[in-house]
């Protein structure tokens, strides 16, 4: 019975290989996810009583209480409140809503 035997050098080649998949994962998949999450907890951590959010789920409201308890009191119509937790903003559609009322000031 006849063993397969590697080529030489071949071990190192695919060592190289496999390095560069990993170094082009983690620049492509890794990278800007840590990047975008970093993003949004400086968001949560930044907001203040008066601020116009959209959580992920459509609504639109003002801030009118941040809690200790890593929620907020939403103010959605005129004595209105909600209870939601800061995790379930968007940060994307609150920046996109208060892009649009900046423009429309101008």
């Amino acid at each position: 019975m006849e063993l397969l035997q590697a080529a030489p050098g071949g071990g190192m080649s695919n060592l190289i290989i496999m390095g560069a998949m990993i170094l082009v994962f983690w620049l492509f998949m890794i990278r800007p996810q840590a990047k975008k999450a970093k993003e949004q907890k400086k968001f949560i951590n930044d907001l203040q009583k008066g601020d116009k959010i959209v959580t992920i789920a459509g609504i639109h409201g003002t801030i009118n209480k941040v809690n200790e308890d890593g929620t907020l009191s939403l103010e959605v119509s005129p004595g209105s409140y909600l209870k939601i937790e800061k995790s379930a903003l968007s940060m994307e559609w609150t920046a996109n809503i208060n892009k649009i009322a900046t423009e429309v000031k101008k």
